[in-house]
């Protein structure tokens, strides 16, 4: 390898690190903004019983959520659609909207963040606890949501994962004599999207 060659080999590394570093910098001074499409959305639930575990979705209304990893602020909200749920048993399914999660009247959940505990890197992934408000059958609730983000210049992901005690806050439960199930549904949320530093 020539002189010239090792030269501009160097010059080309020491451009891209002050790229990156650019960048890094510029993540970190500036808010995160998360565009939840419902395209690339998924809300899961799972529910055990004494026979089967019933694994169903809802579908995503809209969601978009803001914060800086430097602070760790956070807000928005993320929408479900109640009358969406779908387990793949109409007559489950319309136990579960009519007598459950009244999804006639109810016709929303929502979660609304407002704090991170643990540091979100602005590029790589993290795993923090976010704190909020989520809603439903029309009752505010504090909640701690486990999640993995992912951030990079062009893309983000999310995973969460939570227990929603639905008989502990007041829904119904679903149990009979012969049929048992859990007082409490587990919930993952899958999410990703583009650019998440482009201003808006």
């Amino acid at each position: 390898m020539t002189t010239g060659s090792t030269m501009r080999m160097g010059r080309g590394f020491a451009a891209g690190l002050v790229a990156l570093l650019a960048f890094a910098g510029m993540a970190r001074a500036q808010d995160a903004v998360l565009n939840f499409d419902p395209a690339y959305t998924s809300v899961s639930f799972t529910l055990g019983d004494v026979l089967h575990t019933v694994h169903g979705s809802f579908g995503l209304k809209n969601g978009v959520i803001r914060f800086n990893p430097a602070s760790g602020a956070v807000n928005g909200e993320l929408v479900v659609d109640a009358t969406s749920g779908n387990s793949g048993n109409s007559s489950r399914d319309g136990k579960m909207h009519r007598e459950i999660l009244e999804s006639a009247r109810f016709t929303e959940v929502s979660f609304r963040p407002d704090r991170v505990d643990g540091k979100v890197e602005p590029q790589g992934t993290s795993s923090v606890q976010v704190h909020g408000i989520f809603t439903i059958h029309g009752v505010a609730h504090e909640m701690v949501m486990p999640a993995q983000v992912e951030l990079a210049a062009d893309h983000w992901t999310i995973n969460a994962h939570f227990t929603v005690p639905y008989v502990l806050w007041g829904m119904k439960n679903p149990s009979t004599f012969v049929l048992r199930v859990s007082k409490a549904v587990e919930i993952e949320v899958r999410a990703s999207g583009g650019n998440p530093w482009v201003a808006r």
